[in-house]
């Protein structure tokens, strides 16, 4: 169901946050849809069933738009995209049922201990990852198919991600990409391609299933796409290299910080 709800004053951080988020989202990947939920729910305290298809909707500028601009840089592999993709559609239709299947309170601390737990998870891929490597350890090639399998089910579980809980579902992606040993500015471009796919499909499941408040829609995009418009153009004079352990670590803890939120609010 699509409706719109009454302006409130508070509605006017709405355009600033969605250009933060978009900035962000575009720049690192992933799109930022993670962010609209908590904030949507904690701090303007719209019902987690309707928060979940809006923030699906209002994370739609950003990737497709950060998907362009990231083409244009040559930062975007297409085969592995597809591939993501393909198996996400089916996972984000599957995921947008079980929304409306659990109660607001439900659903609300299931995407906190969600959170914690991939935050826990990304600080420990990165410690291993940094271990590994000061210990010179050089790992062997995948073959086509173990990449083919790898990227299959990292995307399905993506899906299932976006549709349940109305984020980008990036931290499967990120990591399915990152165990295909991909550079990092191919994981940034690639992902948001993926994550538009997932939102799509779960959006389109959502239409039935759920409820979209256009309202936050239109202010959040006024500012998601400028900020995902201007964010790979930010990143082409960056060494964006150098700074990717110091990014996924604040990701992760701002990551744990909103489930936390989730939990208690």
């Amino acid at each position: 169901m699509i409706f719109h709800s009454l302006f409130e004053t508070s509605y006017l951080w709405l355009p600033f946050i969605g250009f933060i988020v978009g900035f962000f989202g575009a720049l690192i990947g992933g799109g930022g849809g993670f962010f609209f939920l908590p904030l949507l729910i904690v701090f303007f305290d719209v019902p987690a069933q309707v928060a979940v298809p809006t923030s699906l909707a209002a994370t739609m500028p950003i990737c497709l738009a950060g998907s362009i601009g990231h083409y244009r840089k040559n930062n975007l592999d297409l085969r592995t995209g597809l591939i993501f993709m393909s198996a996400g559609i089916f996972g984000a239709m599957s995921g947008a049922t079980v929304t409306s299947l659990v109660t607001a309170t439900q659903l609300r601390i299931a995407f906190g201990i969600y959170s914690i737990i991939l935050a826990l998870q990304m600080l420990v891929n990165q410690y291993l990852e940094k271990r590994a490597c000061k210990q010179g350890q050089v790992l062997k090639d995948l073959t086509k198919k173990e990449k083919t399998v790898k990227g299959l089910l990292y995307g399905f579980l993506s899906g299932i991600i976006t549709g349940t809980f109305g984020t980008s579902g990036i931290a499967p992606v990120m990591a399915g990409m990152f165990a295909l040993r991909m550079p990092l500015r191919l994981v940034i471009g690639t992902s948001l391609m993926v994550i538009f796919g997932n939102t799509l499909s779960a959006l389109g499941a959502h239409f039935v299933v759920g409820q979209i408040d256009l309202t936050l829609v239109y202010l959040l995009t006024i500012g998601t796409v400028v900020g995902a418009l201007v964010g790979p153009q930010f990143l082409s004079g960056l060494s964006i290299e150098k700074a990717e352990a110091p990014v996924r670590r604040w990701y992760a803890l701002g990551m744990m910080a909103f489930g936390v939120l989730m939990m208690i609010s």
